[in-house]
């Protein structure tokens, strides 16, 4: 079974695939996973929702029509309380269109600079889409945790150096990619996904 992640990011896609190979959605068959890569006539999606679910159906929609493929996007974002719920949506260009992910972190710590410790609460966020059979469905997942004050940790990408899940005292960015997606919000996430396909399978488009 062929299906396409609606995304360029690398790491992204390495998470997505880790997590979509060892979850089982598609039952006994196997998965072929593609991307936007495989398909050099698709071009970008200008994310411009207001909400994590609107820019994933977006990308899962555009994606499903060019590849004529059943298809997967994710928005994600992480959502700091002292800062109204920003980055938000705009998690990935917070520091600007063209920021990396230093640049973004660097931002939303500095904009914290004096936050202090019992008011750094926040929760990253998932909404899965998926487009299977000309329908779209969304699945959201949610991890709350505390914002750090300086990066801790090699793994993971974006936010994850400074992002202290609940209940725990490492980062993200310190754990193990299996110990990460166990209770990552792209994790919880899909498994939303897997418990909608245990009645409604996959179909082709």
């Amino acid at each position: 079974m062929d299906i396409v992640l609606a995304s360029r990011n690398k790491k992204k896609i390495g998470e997505l695939k880790h997590i979509i190979e060892s979850s089982g959605i598609a039952g006994d068959e196997s998965i072929n996973i593609l991307t936007p890569d495989d398909f050099p006539a698709c071009g970008e999606v200008e994310e411009d929702g207001i909400t994590f679910e609107a820019n994933a159906a977006k990308k899962a929609r555009y994606i499903a029509e060019c590849s004529g493929l059943i298809s997967i996007a994710d928005d994600s974002g992480i959502e700091v309380d002292a800062l109204d719920g920003a980055p938000g949506v705009y998690s990935a260009r917070y520091a600007g269109e063209d920021a990396d992910d230093r640049a973004n972190l660097e931002k939303m710590l500095h904009e914290m600079k004096d936050v202090p410790e019992e008011n750094r609460q926040g929760r990253f966020v998932c909404c899965i889409a998926l487009v299977s059979g000309g329908e779209v469905k969304t699945f959201m997942g949610y991890v709350e945790g505390v914002i750090g004050t300086e990066k801790r940790g090699e793994n993971g990408f974006g936010y994850d150096p400074v992002f202290y899940p609940e209940g725990h005292s490492r980062t993200f960015a310190e754990m193990s990619n299996e110990e990460k997606h166990s209770m990552s919000h792209r994790g919880r996430a899909l498994g939303e996904l897997q418990k909608h396909l245990s009645s409604n399978p996959l179909k082709p488009l």
